[in-house]
């Protein structure tokens, strides 16, 4: 039998309002689709009012909803049905007696995230953020969600504009937090890397007393973070990955790639431990140093962690790579990184494709709020692409303009195309592609490239590309 997450007695001693009924659940949804027999429905607005969706819920087997009015079926009623999730979030912690560790960061944090839990999950009763639920719902989420005998947790923790970092690190207080980078993201809300800096170090405003802080050594904002850091936790320990060895670190001793995985050996607080990991570049020895070290911070062994580690595939969208065939029959290595983009990640995605065996093709889509000075930072790719021998560049998206004009100048025997959308761009692809071609697609999320992977991978199912137009049917 399932445990009990919450019984009704629970919530109502955690959150505002008024119970109905007398209920116990095993989990908490908000999406019905993806809702479990016995979960709380939490009838969250967003796009769309979660009330009309309570019946569904019922249908498909919740046993109790959250909601904000009286909808005749057993549940909480709560004036603000986000407020009180986040109060049920802050109950959950309350009660949860081990680890909280937390993770920020402009490149990576995702990925550092499953590395994490990976190691977490070998290691006792774990939870960790779905996808990456980060934002205002996500990290309340998915403390409600955390099971009261939870060891080790490890969440994500993002933002896009000012002041929304500090909420949620207060809501996890994390006794582990930590940032993989400061990158140009997000600049429209922010203003400046500067700015950057010290939004992401307010993940420290919630850590615990005599909390553990980890921080990029080479990064040009330590100082920044590290000042940032010890002012909020004066009793904090910092320690530091991707700088030199020593017993408060994380160090990098080699990285190798045979082009189809990662070889990595790690000086973690002066031990000495390897790893091997289904994912391509330099920049995932850096993930695995700040993932093993973060793990040792809670307690566990560097050889117990770096083994749980080795076999990590990186989640859809976040660099894995796959094999296709082409309508011919002729297969292709398929990279989607299509999840996100800033010029930071662009630069790491190019490195790895650089390690990849085949002709090299990049088919990308715009990134996004980088405010004005966004013309440069996308002509400023066409240099890392060139290093990377890259052959062709597809590219979507008006900012990519500036990107196709440098690379008329600096690097002309590259092929470039521009096109008019995702679904242009992968028709555009899928005729140029040969035998043997590593394809990397990336952009940022609302650029949309992903539907690029997602036709590609249609088209090896053998499902007919329109030539016309560029769509797959059902395929989008």
């Amino acid at each position: 039998m399932t445990a009990d997450l919450w019984t009704a007695q629970e919530v109502e001693a955690a959150v505002s309002g008024r119970r109905v009924g007398d209920w116990r659940v095993s989990g908490v949804s908000i999406d019905t689709r993806t809702l479990s027999p016995g979960d709380l429905f939490v009838a969250l607005r967003d796009v769309r009012d979660g009330h009309d969706f309570v019946e569904p819920a019922f249908a498909a087997g919740a046993a109790a909803c959250l909601v904000s009015r009286d909808m005749g079926r057993p549940g909480f009623i709560s004036e603000d049905v986000l407020e009180a999730l986040v109060q049920l979030g802050t109950a959950s912690r309350r009660r949860m007696t081990g680890v909280c560790a937390a993770v920020t960061g402009s490149v990576g944090k995702t990925s550092v995230k499953e590395m994490i839990a990976r190691i977490f999950r070998a290691h006792g009763r774990s939870h960790w953020s779905d996808k990456s639920f980060n934002n205002h719902w996500g990290v309340p989420l998915t403390l409600a969600r955390m099971p009261r005998d939870t060891q080790r947790a490890i969440f994500e923790i993002g933002m896009s504009t000012p002041g929304e970092i500090a909420p949620r690190s207060h809501l996890v207080r994390p006794q582990i937090a930590m940032i993989t980078c400061i990158a140009p993201a997000h600049l429209e809300g922010l203003g400046s890397v500067d700015a950057v800096a010290i939004e992401k170090s307010d993940i420290f405003v919630g850590l615990e007393p005599d909390g553990t802080v980890i921080l990029p050594e080479r990064d040009p904002f330590f100082e920044i973070m590290r000042r940032r850091a010890l002012d909020l936790q004066p009793a904090a320990e910092v320690l530091t990955f991707g700088g030199d060895p020593g017993v408060h670190s994380a160090a990098v001793r080699d990285y190798t790639s045979d082009g189809a995985r990662s070889r990595i050996s790690l000086e973690v607080m002066g031990t000495v431990v390897d790893t091997e990991l289904l994912a391509v570049g330099e920049h995932w020895a850096g993930n695995a140093a700040l993932a093993v070290l973060a793990s040792v911070a809670s307690g566990i062994d560097a050889s117990g962690a770096a083994q749980a580690l080795a076999g990590y595939l990186p989640p859809p969208g976040r660099g894995a790579a796959e094999t296709l065939r082409l309508a011919t029959g002729d297969p292709i290595t398929l990279v989607d990184d299509s999840y996100n983009a800033n010029p930071q990640s662009m630069r790491a995605a190019f490195s790895g494709l650089a390690r990849r065996p085949g002709r090299k093709v990049a088919v990308l889509g715009e990134m996004r709020e980088l405010g004005s000075e966004s013309a440069e930072w996308h002509a400023g790719l066409a240099d890392p692409l060139a290093a990377a021998g890259v052959s062709v560049v597809i590219l979507s998206g008006g900012e990519m303009r500036h990107l196709a004009d440098r690379l008329s100048v600096q690097a002309p025997a590259i092929e470039v195309r521009m096109t008019q959308g995702p679904e242009e761009a992968a028709a555009m692809t899928n005729s140029l592609l040969l035998s043997g071609d590593v394809v990397l697609i990336k952009g940022s999320n609302a650029s949309g490239m992903g539907k690029v992977a997602t036709i590609l991978r249609a088209i090896d199912k053998g499902v007919a590309l329109n030539a016309s137009s560029g769509r797959i049917a059902d395929a989008l």
